[in-house]
């Protein structure tokens, strides 16, 4: 029943994603592979589509942040994307978008910095000529920056801290992974250095890294050939970078893995919550670039398909135990991911980690789920997947992948990726090494990759004392059901209330949620 689950809902995605497919293909709107422009600095995907997208990016992000002023990056963005030009303000920007219908946004990652934005082709110079100014000559007012500034402690102070447990219980894992690492705060920084961020350091922020020497040019629709030339030509105007200045081209920087001391930690943060949310994970060598990456996409995808009712983690505490909401897994970096269905392109990384997603579950049961969730990770270890979910996920997976692009915004973007990550167009890159792959090199990178002695552990709660109690004393994490089940069930139960969790008292600790983001 569970194989023919995963077929139908392959089935069910292959049709949605040739729906969009097809009406673009019939329009004129699909990218053609020939026309396309896909060089040092640009990624231009021509096409006959009235609608253009733009994505202006810059290989700068939040690792760039100097010690002290963590969040500059996002400010800075944030200034340029939500606040003036020299010639207009913010509102009178906003007032311009409007009978476009259209707007401009940011994102901001560790590693690149991208700005997006849709408009018809009828609208695409006066479009243009507002976010080339918003970008290539910023108004750096200081009533913006107050506004901008008091957003970003806002969303760390409120949002995450007070007002989700799930984001805030992951960002959390990511700070214990990267702890001293250049990813080691959040993209929005600290509340503490945001408090001493100045407008002065916006602008020397801006001045040292939005050059020629990291922007990356994308556009995809049904633009002039002429303005692709006035493009490049304005960014070809920016400062070219100290590197690009002494050599003639942009520098290679490697970003090194974590050092994480061996064996597994715990963190519980102490909050007014009424549920327990947990949070898993691990670093890994594998991004799009290794020849393992399709593998363990592939059984991420078995044990944990974000949103999906056919993974193996949901199959096992939500759907046979009612557990909690939803049980993921991930080998990327997967923000918000409560609010959207797919993952956001424009947060290529060097460095990954495999992470485990248990939404939150009552906190009676906390205890049981976490022991749950080792308990299937460390089965999955040792035994692998079979032939038949093999063949069950690699026949998903090469169809999904045709979800993540439908949109015009969303190909370009991961055109972008591919072009950082140095790999083919995404959608054929991972068509063509998931039809190569083998049950024996899914199984062989499972032992290779997953099998970490360096687990990392967040658990956000209410009754932090408890619960750390419970899990140094190995103390029983009994469960109780409002229905009877199964007796292969019950019978599992029996092994995972008792599920050892090999932590060192000392290597749990308890941070009261005032402290996250300081």
């Amino acid at each position: 029943m569970k194989i023919f689950k995963f077929l139908v809902h392959s089935l069910i995605l292959l049709a949605l994603a040739a729906l969009p497919a097809a009406a673009q293909k019939k329009s004129g709107a699909m990218p053609s592979q020939t026309a396309m422009k896909k060089t040092g600095n640009t990624v231009f995907l021509p096409n006959r589509s009235p609608l253009i997208s733009i994505r202006l990016q810059f290989l700068t992000g939040s690792m760039d942040d100097p010690a002290g002023k963590e969040g500059v990056a996002n400010l800075t963005a944030a200034m340029l994307a939500e606040g003036g030009s020299k010639n207009l303000t913010y509102d009178q920007i906003v007032e311009q978008f409007y009978p476009m219908a259209t707007g401009f946004g940011s994102q901001v990652d560790k590693e690149m910095t991208t700005f997006s934005g849709t408009t018809h082709v009828d609208n695409l110079e006066k479009y243009y000529g507002l976010i080339r100014q918003m970008l290539l000559e910023p108004g750096f007012r200081d009533e913006d920056f107050t506004r901008l500034k008091k957003n970003s402690m806002s969303f760390l102070e409120s949002s995450l801290r007070q007002g989700n447990d799930e984001e805030l219980g992951k960002e959390q894992l990511y700070n214990r992974i990267y702890a001293g690492h250049p990813y080691g705060h959040h993209n929005v920084g600290t509340t503490a250095s945001l408090e001493k961020l100045t407008i002065q350091d916006v602008k020397d922020f801006y001045a040292k890294n939005y050059t020629k020497t990291n922007v990356v040019l994308g556009m995809s629709g049904g633009y002039p050939a002429t303005f692709a030339k006035t493009i490049e030509a304005d960014f070809a105007k920016l400062p070219a970078g100290m590197t690009m200045a002494t050599t003639g081209k942009a520098p290679a920087r490697k970003v090194a893995a974590p050092k994480l001391d061996k064996g597994m930690k715990i963190d519980i943060v102490q909050r007014e919550t009424r549920a327990t949310a947990i949070s898993i994970g691990f670093p890994t060598a594998v991004n799009r670039a290794s020849k393992d990456y399709a593998a363990l996409a592939l059984v991420s995808s078995y044990f944990g398909q974000h949103r999906s009712s056919n993974s193996y983690l949901y199959g096992r505490l939500r759907e046979v135990r009612g557990l909690n909401y939803g049980d993921y897994s991930y080998i990327e970096y997967f923000p918000r991911g409560m609010f959207q269905f797919e993952p956001d392109p424009n947060l290529a990384r060097q460095q990954q980690i495999f992470q485990i997603w248990i939404r939150p579950v009552e906190p009676q049961n906390g205890h049981f789920a976490l022991r749950a969730a080792m308990f299937e990770y460390d089965r999955l270890v040792k035994n692998g997947m079979t032939a038949e979910t093999f063949e069950a996920t690699r026949e998903f997976l090469s169809k999904y992948v045709n979800v993540l692009t439908q949109t015009q915004g969303s190909a370009l973007g991961y055109e972008l990726d591919s072009r950082y990550y140095g790999i083919p167009n995404f959608n054929q890159y991972m068509k063509d090494n998931l039809a190569k792959l083998t049950l024996a090199d899914v199984n062989a990178a499972i032992k290779k990759h997953l099998a970490s002695d360096s687990i990392r552990v967040v658990m956000i709660t209410k009754d932090a004392e408890a619960l750390k109690t419970a899990i140094v004393t190995n103390a029983a994490s009994p469960i109780t059901y409002n229905s009877p089940k199964t007796q292969d069930v019950t019978d599992e139960d029996k092994v995972i209330v008792n599920y050892k969790i090999n932590v060192r008292p000392e290597d749990v600790t308890i941070t009261p949620v005032e402290r996250v983001f300081q």
